[in-house]
């Protein structure tokens, strides 16, 4: 007989979801969303050579697509918006902004990797929040697994964009010669 590793029990038991702290939790996810759907469109905005412009403008659309796929999650669990965590992030990537690179007067050629790098941190926690609704999908009817399932597949995909770009943006910017 084998003694089963500490924590984990024979058959997993579904429950009930924690509806307050759920709230508490997707509107959290979608404080960062408002900040990743800001620097993703002014990444886009600002970096329109090749071969950057087309992929970021691309991902910028998509991460607004996920914004607004997260509240109509939202909307079906019965979970209120709370306005002044999307306001006060909005404030807060726009603060960001400012920032400097090294530069004062213009922009850093470092600007693009620091942002790359930044959304890459924004996709991977959408993707994790994703992932955590997919488990509570199994519990919660309201929740489909089939659009997670989809939603989790872009977030990979942003991910190996956002590296692409990332790694050559550092050969651009970091390498001599």
């Amino acid at each position: 007989m084998t003694t089963p590793i500490l924590g984990t029990s024979p058959q997993l038991q579904i429950r009930g979801v924690h509806s307050d702290l759920l709230g508490i939790y997707l509107n959290d996810h979608l404080a960062g969303a408002t900040v990743g759907v800001g620097r993703s469109r002014f990444a886009a905005r600002s970096h329109r050579d090749q071969p950057f412009a087309e992929p970021l403008r691309r991902l910028a659309g998509e991460i607004g697509e996920d914004r607004a796929s997260l509240l109509r999650i939202m909307r079906s669990l019965g979970v209120p918006k709370r306005r002044y965590k999307v306001a006060a992030s909005g404030a807060a990537e726009r603060l960001g902004r400012l920032k400097s690179n090294g530069r004062l007067y213009r922009r850093s050629p470092l600007t693009l990797v620091i942002e790359l790098e930044f959304l890459g941190l924004g996709v991977k926690g959408k993707e994790l929040g994703w992932r955590t609704l997919r488990t509570l999908a199994e519990a919660d009817g309201r929740l489909s697994e089939q659009e997670l399932d989809g939603l989790i597949a872009r977030a990979e995909r942003q991910m190996s964009t956002l590296e692409e770009l990332r790694v050559r943006a550092v050969r651009d910017v970091l390498l001599t010669g």
